[in-house]
């Protein structure tokens, strides 16, 4: 009997006494060697009706059946060992649930949970079947038994008070009771989330794949170091680069430079198209004597005055070049200093699009003319713009929607006037509109010399065409420069969108979704107007910004996360895995709450 174990793991994680998983595979491929390894078989606890994974050339059951498979885990002395003993949620993913009340350990019907079983009664654990089988990976529905935030999570905001400010935390979560498309906070309630920590889960709480592939032994280096990326990269960081980033990589581009977040994605890259101006406008001649001495004291030559347009009502980072190009709310650029660059008006539109097919186009002809202008009135203040920065929708500034047309439009201005193109998808990006990326919207196949991205992506970057490749290294640089883990994760979130077809899913729940907003802001005129949106990226405008903030507490008490942006909107921002009746789900509580809102 050929048996695999899998001693490294546990040995890591503190299970020193361990001796071995040994698992029987039930069917043996003619070549043992050719086996697949037990942490690429389908996710255990992942819901039964989705769709399966591709079939592996050998799966590998576990069953208590045989003798063989029930070697003692621990010497007989060892064997009082309590559930703590154990991670939770290691034991989650091998199919096992733990009370913290007692050391029981509860499991359903699921591939590898009789092994486990055997061997945790081996260990001395009292051991239970479930009343409900984990297959199913999500819970059925909202639960609350405190309002929110509930007395645990005051309690825990006045000691973290005491360290830092609170001004902007909502309430304490625990997460590792999280799952799916519901979050549960410190006090036990349930909340179907349609806001997910700022639009940045792809795949819900504590996705299967992802726990999977924490568990599995060729990624545990990648989690325990952290290289500086910029000098000493993994010798894989090539092939995960291509099997992640890459393979989404949008129309034109094949080159792409890891970060940490979106700030500093968007701030790196505007480095990026302020060395790009300069090396075009010097032509084959390198930088002069003077430009090098005088950028050490932050004069020009050497810092020359040149500038990003940004639009009105944008949010791109809170870091001082991103910050400059934000103007989003009051709060986040109040007393910092800032540069002298061009701000064009965005468009408004109005609603409903096809009543106002006119006056729509009308506004945006009058942004795309202030951009010309602004371009020229700045070459001739002696800042000329090395670069445009837009979001596909503003997403900050209020779910502002502006016609493929426009962008194509805008495009065009910035190839005209010698300046870079840069598209902000840190937080459209991902599949949260329908297709991965919202400019993919604009039917283009050059829509941007660079695209940002992080959030759902799961690490931050930007995308780039290769004559914004800097010259030299060190001038794009820092320690870090990203984390080799997230691409693990974020290339088992592009399996799980391939395989079950989440760009569809976002597509139809995104339509029940905006039909839901539509017939409720015509039940309630007085309270909603100006439905919007592209997949599940949606919003919807109340009365004023007071109605809005109530609306969005009202609808947290009766278990339903959302959020707020621009002056009176409420916007959507599910993961990729709401479905068509999370947002019955929803729709049907926020139709209560405007029946009640007085």
């Amino acid at each position: 009997m050929c048996k695999m174990r899998n001693r490294f793991w546990f040995d890591r994680i503190g299970l020193n006494k361990v001796r071995s998983l040994d698992c029987q595979p039930s069917l043996a491929p003619a070549d043992q060697s050719e086996r697949t390894p037990y942490w690429l078989d389908p996710p255990i606890g992942w819901n039964a009706s989705r769709p399966a994974p591709p079939p592996r050339a050998a799966s590998v059951s576990h069953s208590a059946a045989s003798d063989e498979n029930r070697a003692a885990l621990l010497p007989q002395a060892d064997r009082r060992v309590s559930a703590a003993f154990f991670p939770r949620f290691l034991l989650r993913n091998l199919g096992v649930f733990t009370e913290p009340e007692r050391a029981d350990a509860e499991i359903g019907d699921v591939k590898g949970g009789t092994a486990c079983v055997s061997q945790l009664q081996a260990a001395g654990m009292s051991v239970k079947r479930a009343a409900q089988p984990v297959s199913e990976f999500e819970y059925d529905a909202p639960s609350m038994k405190t309002p929110v935030p509930g007395p645990k999570s005051k309690e825990l905001t006045r000691q973290l008070g005491d360290i830092q400010n609170v001004g902007a935390v909502h309430f304490f979560c625990n997460y590792e009771e999280s799952r799916g498309n519901y979050l549960v906070d410190a006090d036990g309630n349930r909340m179907l989330d349609l806001y997910t920590q700022i639009s940045s889960v792809p795949i819900g709480y504590n996705h299967p794949a992802l726990m999977k592939a924490i568990t599995n032994p060729n990624n545990l280096t990648a989690f325990v170091n952290r290289p500086a990326l910029g000098i000493l990269p993994p010798e894989n960081f090539p092939e995960k680069l291509i099997e992640s980033l890459l393979s989404v990589a949008p129309a034109g581009m094949t080159r792409v430079q890891t970060m940490a977040c979106g700030s500093c994605s968007n701030e790196n890259a505007f480095k990026a198209m302020f060395i790009w101006y300069k090396i075009k406008e010097r032509g084959a001649s390198g930088p002069s004597a003077e430009e090098m001495s005088s950028c050490m004291i932050n004069q020009g030559p050497g810092c020359p005055d040149l500038s990003i347009l940004s639009f009105m009502g944008g949010f791109h980072g809170r870091t001082m070049g991103c910050l400059a190009t934000t103007h989003s709310k009051v709060i986040h650029k109040l007393d910092i200093p800032s540069f002298d660059w061009p701000i064009a008006p965005f468009p408004k539109l109005q609603y409903p699009l096809e009543q106002f097919v006119r006056e729509n186009a009308q506004e945006e002809a009058r942004c795309l003319e202030e951009v010309e202008d602004l371009i020229v009135k700045w070459r001739q203040k002696g800042k000329p713009v090395a670069g445009i920065i837009v979001e596909p929708i503003q997403a900050e500034g209020g779910d502002n929607h502006a016609s493929p047309d426009f962008f194509i439009k805008l495009r065009n201005i910035a190839r005209k006037h010698g300046c870079a193109f840069h598209v902000d998808e840190v937080q459209t990006g991902g599949g949260t509109t329908g297709k991965f990326w919202a400019h993919e919207h604009w039917g283009t196949g050059d829509p941007a010399d660079i695209v940002s991205f992080s959030k759902k992506m799961l690490t931050g970057g930007y995308y780039f065409k290769d004559e914004l490749q800097p010259d030299k290294g060190y001038r794009i640089f820092n320690t870090w420069m990203g984390d080799p883990s997230k691409n693990v994760f974020l290339s088992e979130v592009l399996n799980v969108i391939r395989r079950e077809n989440l760009l569809e899913e976002v597509t139809r729940s995104g339509k029940a979704l905006l039909q839901g907003l539509y017939e409720l802001q015509a039940q309630y005129p007085h309270l909603l107007s100006r439905a919007r949106g592209l997949g599940t990226f949606c919003a919807i405008d109340a009365r004023d910004d007071v109605t809005r903030d109530n609306l969005i507490l009202k609808t947290r008490d009766k278990g339903v996360l959302l959020g707020g942006c621009g002056e009176m909107s409420i916007r959507f921002r599910p993961s990729l895995v709401f479905k068509e009746y999370h947002a019955h789900q929803f729709l049907n509580i926020f139709n209560d709450v405007l029946a009640e809102y007085k």
